[in-house]
């Protein structure tokens, strides 16, 4: 096992331990904890007047260090008492997968790190957003309750076809932006990728509503009123230039509601509005009223046809709680009800979640296909008859039977057995010698092969993904090689200095000239400026009101050299000046 597993891990099912990779806690640089604390100290000094107060309590509750970055373990051994647990991932994961961690009490984390160059904010999932972001505010209950119960419905909705490539090029430009040497020609070129996809996407889908949903509340969400917004989005609390930004005239702020799942985001731009919720349990409201739109809870024909147009894995459930999965190929409907649906390739069927003993995807190898609905002149449903209705109707084993249901669906054939729920309903009927026609066309024919016939009046249910996860073979995701851990200062020789300068503070090695190192980085490494902050900060701390005057000095030069740091300078001098 790659990770230290704990009774909640132990939980989840083999499909989503295949996105779990180990922390290595050791290839962390001294420059990547020197990001960490920058960030977190940055952070907690502003966020502390304008974050919704869950977070800094949650800081101290989840174990959440300002001066290292997170061990997975140390932070697993106290998320337990709150119910959770954390794992580090491979980057961005399938959004299906993300949202089902959630609903298992897990939090996702991905253990690479921002390189300095993006200390203010990238667009790569790195243990900066989802520790320090994430991971605090679950310390509030009903918060908590929120994500979980948004992973349970939001690993249901259904996607496109289209969602995936824009996935994967997202996943792309997250990796290419933070590995080391890329060609920026190929970042802006896989920027205007995303750009292109994202304007050609049609009519959006069920899982591009709920990741807008996400997006908005668990990502960029503000809490309050609209006058006097706090911050608890974790995408917010881990930028440190958006958590200032955002508080400002310049973003506008809108009242929470559903209309928030028809609202776009632009994942490698700041957002031009936030939404406001009053409260956490406000957040829980909006989503049962987005769930009610889903083909989760409406079924019918519409949902049947979301799962063929997304050509994905997912599942139908009949009014008599059979539960069909496969990738749907087709349905025929009739007077705008479902009538015959068919799926192709391997295909499952289960009964609350529990596969059928027979019924699995050695069984059903090359699809599965069935009419729905009532027989043309009985005014009973075929699962609302009693035994001595089925007899009546000589739907009863041994019986040479020909079904003409509505839509003009035919079965013709040899009842061999039938099988019952737990609350006594007929759920299926298997025949020998079998024929399915939809007006005179054959949609199945065999002498030798059995055909199961499902039941159920109506589809109550459409979602993404197996019912019974055991059914098939989800293993399919290989971990990437890239480590956004790895630092261009471990080559350089400049992360030895920041090793050394980090063994000063904690006291592990105080003999060590700062002077020294600060005047070989100045001439080495002219244009780093953080390990410089970190120098005045113990200057400052010690008193040596020279050698900080000496330090600043440097700063200043290099903030008339590179205007974008100027900002970043700034505030790690007014950290430092600031009485602890």
């Amino acid at each position: 096992m790659m990770y230290e597993s704990n009774p909640i891990l132990d939980k989840l099912p083999g499909h989503l331990k295949q996105y779990i990779k180990p922390q290595n806690y050791s290839d962390y640089t001294a420059t990547n904890q020197a990001v960490w604390r920058y960030v977190m100290r940055k952070n907690v000094d502003y966020l502390t007047t304008v974050a919704h107060t869950s977070y800094i309590e949650g800081l101290q509750k989840t174990g959440i260090s300002i001066d290292h970055i997170p061990n997975m373990y140390g932070m697993n051994r106290i998320l337990k008492d709150l119910g959770w647990a954390a794992v580090a991932v491979d980057g961005f994961i399938p959004p299906a997968a993300f949202m089902e961690f959630q609903a298992y009490n897990v939090l996702v984390i991905a253990s690479d790190i921002r390189q300095l160059e993006h200390i203010e904010y990238t667009p790569a999932p790195d243990i900066i957003h989802e520790g320090a972001g994430h991971a605090p505010i679950i310390a509030n209950p009903e918060y908590a309750e929120y994500l979980r119960r948004f992973g349970e419905i939001g690993c249901k909705a259904v996607s496109s076809a289209k969602d995936f490539e824009l996935y994967e090029a997202v996943r792309h430009l997250s990796i290419i932006k933070e590995a080391k040497g890329t060609d920026p020609l190929e970042i802006d070129k896989a920027e205007k990728h995303i750009e292109e996809l994202q304007d050609n996407m049609g009519a959006p889908s069920e899982m591009a509503l709920i990741r807008n949903l996400h997006w908005w509340t668990v990502e960029y969400g503000l809490i309050g009123s609209i006058d006097k917004p706090r911050i608890y989005g974790a995408g917010l609390l881990s930028s440190i230039g958006e958590s200032a930004w955002c508080m400002t005239d310049e973003v506008k702020k809108i009242p929470y509601s559903i209309a928030a799942a028809h609202t776009p985001f632009d994942i490698t731009k700041p957002q031009p509005q936030l939404f406001v919720t009053p409260d956490f349990a406000f957040l829980s409201q909006v989503l049962e009223d987005f769930a009610n739109t889903m083909a989760l809870r409406t079924g019918g024909l519409k949902g049947i046809k979301k799962l063929i147009h997304s050509k994905e894995l997912g599942t139908i459930e009949l009014s008599t709680g059979l539960q069909v999965s496969g990738n749907f190929e087709y349905v025929i409907a009739y007077e705008g009800k479902p009538v015959y649906f068919q799926t192709v390739g391997k295909s499952a069927l289960a009964f609350r979640e529990k596969e059928l003993v027979g019924q699995d995807t050695n069984t059903h190898t090359t699809g599965f296909g069935s009419p729905i609905g009532r027989l043309k002149g009985i005014n009973i449903a075929i699962e609302e008859m009693s035994p001595r209705d089925l007899k009546a109707y000589k739907i009863y084993e041994g019986e040479e039977i020909t079904l003409d249901f509505e839509g003009d669906i035919n079965v013709s054939g040899k009842i061999i057995t039938g099988t019952r729920n737990l609350q006594g309903q007929i759920i299926l009927i298997t025949f020998e010698n079998c024929t399915v026609t939809h007006q005179g066309k054959t949609l199945f024919k065999s002498d030798t092969e059995l055909y199961n016939m499902a039941i159920g009046e109506h589809i109550v249910s459409a979602y993404n993904g197996p019912a019974d996860v055991k059914s098939f073979d989800l293993l399919d995701h290989e971990l990437s090689q890239t480590s956004t851990s790895e630092s261009n200062n471990s080559e350089n020789g400049l992360d030895i200095y920041y090793q050394q300068i980090r063994d000063f503070r904690e006291g592990t090695n105080t003999t060590i000239s700062r002077n020294k190192v600060f005047n070989e980085v100045k001439q080495k490494f002219p244009n780093d400026w953080l390990l410089s902050v970190e120098l005045y900060e113990l200057a400052v701390r010690n008193g040596d009101t020279n050698f900080a005057l000496e330090i600043k000095t440097h700063l200043e030069a290099i903030k008339q050299k590179h205007s974008k740091l100027e900002q970043l300078i700034d505030d790690g001098l007014a950290l430092a000046d600031t009485p602890a």
